[in-house]
Parts: C-alpha cells; structure tokens; sequence
C-alpha cells in the first residue's frame, strides 16, 4: 500500500468527480490507492468497479471527533506511507503519524488546515504561486495538473431531451451556483435563435433559473439535465461548450471539453484565462457578458472551419499537457522523491 485518499465531500461536482478519476488512474497504475470518503454511494460504486478499495467514514463538523481516529486506523491497517487530503475537510481529518501528509489543492483553500503537511500539490501553477506568497515553503508544494480522457461514449439521443436533431447545441456543466454563472448562459441564449442550451447540474439555484428561462422567454428551448454521471455522451451531442463561471480556479470543464473534441467559450475567470490561448484551443469572453458569449457562441456555430481547429487544437494541449499518463507519471514522480513508493 502506497497512499490513503481522503475526500470529506459528499457533493456533486468536479473535484469530486476527479477525486474518482485519479485515484482510479492510479490504482489501474499500479501505485497501490485505498479511499477515505464520505458517504455517497454513487462515488463508492465507481470505485469499486475501479476496483479501488474504498471505506466510508464520518468526515463530519467541528464537533466530528471520531473520524482522524478512524483514518489512522485505516493507515495502518492498509499499511499506509502517505495521506492525500482533497479539500479542507478532509484535510482537518487528516492525522499526523508515520506517514507522509499531503494536501491536494484544487482552489485557494485555507492554508492553515495544512499545517504540518509534507506536501501540497496545487492543481494549477497559479494555487502554487499564490500558496507561496501565503507564506507556504516553495520547496514543499508541487504543481501537477489534472488529466482529461475522453471515454468512448454513445452521443446523447437528442430527441430523449426534446431537441431538434438539426438545433445547435450548448453545453454548460456545473453546480447550479451563482459563480457557474447559468443564469448568463440562460440570458445568452436569448440572443441565440433557433439554438438549445442543456445544463448539466444539480444544486441551490435550480428553480431561480427556471424562472429565469420562463421569464425570457426561452424556457422552451432550455434543459435542465440534473447531475450527469454520462458527461462524455453529453460532450459527443452537443456542439458548444460554454463556461461562464464568475470564479473558476481551474476549470476541469474546458479540459474535459478539449478531450472530447468540443469547441469551448469561457468567461475569463482566473482557471479558464490561464488555460485557455484565446482564438486559438478556445474563446474567452468577459465575466459576466451575455452579449459577448451570444456573440461568440453566434460566430462557432456559423464557423463549421473554426470549432474543428479549436477542437483540434484542443486535442492536442490534452495530448502535450493534461493526458492521464503524464500525469500519472508526475504523481509517481513525487511519491517517490517523497519515499512513499
């Protein structure tokens, strides 16, 4: 046994998604992975048909006193030399002991629930920039981004969500939160006759942006898919990816776009400005500018040309940078400057 991943979030959504994603990656790598979480049975039957073992714990509040027994438990009962913490949560539960602690950061995370970790990889080099001039020691945080694969996946049957065969298609996926920022892809999307927008999400705003779609008048041409476990068969039927978050440190969205060969137009939110070269793997439009992701979503859909050599040239940035493989290799390559393999 090699690493313990720990993930305190019962929610729906990207880090929790990639949390499945990697471990498995690793598991399937041979760099022996057992899992921590809390309960979410959908995540736990994923990585039992990884393959990866997994043990659902508590992972509570302040008041949780039970659950860093528990974690040390399963360290050494699995023989444990490293703990992987996804998120403060997880990383409040994380016991030191004989082990190497390792805090993986996804966002501008409170760093002092790292306190005492060996380790912190930053899933963008802008996180392990900003950790720095937190005060955090530039020789213990590592940047290694995270992959994107793209799984054959039937398309989605557009006609089982009432769309035309021949309509474009948006795509957006997220939370629906205020910094997914639906509700401009929905104001967008009056702009846009004829096209269809699916929102792939579940969360707090659901029926605030229904009766913003009802509202503008576009209701008909908009579909609420709920948390999708099939992301891949939506990338395949769809013709546009938009991504307007208000605040996205990475944008795990426009990689997996890139992977499946969608066009991609973001807001320039801090991630998706730093991944995305504008004009050339993908667009990038102002936060919070309806008329400007209309217009860019106008152009893509009028320029057959255009969306292949974005997509193109987003295949080839997963290829060179963001595959699981080299990735894969970056977490081996630490583990074992670390001493954990």
């Amino acid at each position: 046994m090699t690493a313990l991943h720990l993930l305190g979030s019962a929610a729906d959504g990207g880090a929790e998604t990639y949390f499945v994603e990697l471990t498995a990656a690793l598991h399937s790598a041979e760099i022996g992975t057992v899992c921590a979480l809390r309960g979410h049975a959908g995540r736990e039957l994923a990585l039992a048909k990884e393959g990866v073992m997994g043990q659902r714990l508590l992972f509570g509040g302040p008041l949780d006193v039970v659950t860093r027994f528990q974690v040390a438990a399963l360290a050494r009962r699995s023989g444990a030399k490293a703990l992987v913490a996804w998120m403060n949560r997880a990383a409040r539960h994380t016991p030191p002991g004989p082990w190497k602690r390792i805090g993986r950061l996804g966002g501008y995370y409170k760093l002092k629930n790292y306190r005492g970790f060996d380790m912190l990889v930053a899933n963008t080099q802008d996180i392990a920039d900003w950790a720095v001039k937190e005060g955090w020691p530039a020789d213990h945080i590592h940047y290694i981004a995270n992959f994107a694969a793209s799984k054959s996946a039937t398309p989605q049957d557009r006609a089982s969500l009432d769309t035309p065969a021949d309509a474009p298609v948006l795509l957006t996926l997220g939370r629906l939160h205020r910094v997914k920022a639906q509700d401009v892809a929905i104001a967008a999307l009056t702009a846009i006759p004829g096209a269809y927008l699916w929102i792939a999400g579940a969360g707090p705003l659901e029926a605030e942006l229904k009766a913003q779609a009802a509202r503008l008048g576009v209701a008909d041409r908009v579909r609420f898919l709920g948390w999708r476990a099939d992301a891949g068969a939506l990338y395949a039927a769809a013709d546009v990816c938009l991504f307007p978050s208000r605040y996205e440190p990475l944008g795990n969205v426009v990689i997996q776009a890139w992977a499946h060969g969608l066009p991609v137009i973001a807001a320039a939110s801090q991630g998706p400005s730093a991944l995305i070269r504008n004009g050339k793997d993908g667009v990038l439009v102002p936060i919070d500018d309806a008329k400007a992701l209309a217009e860019a979503a106008l152009r893509l859909i009028g320029d057959k040309a255009l969306r292949t050599e974005l997509s193109a040239a987003g295949l080839q940035r997963v290829a060179d940078e963001f595959s699981q493989n080299a990735v894969v290799a970056k977490w081996r390559a630490l583990l074992d400057e670390m001493g954990v393999l």
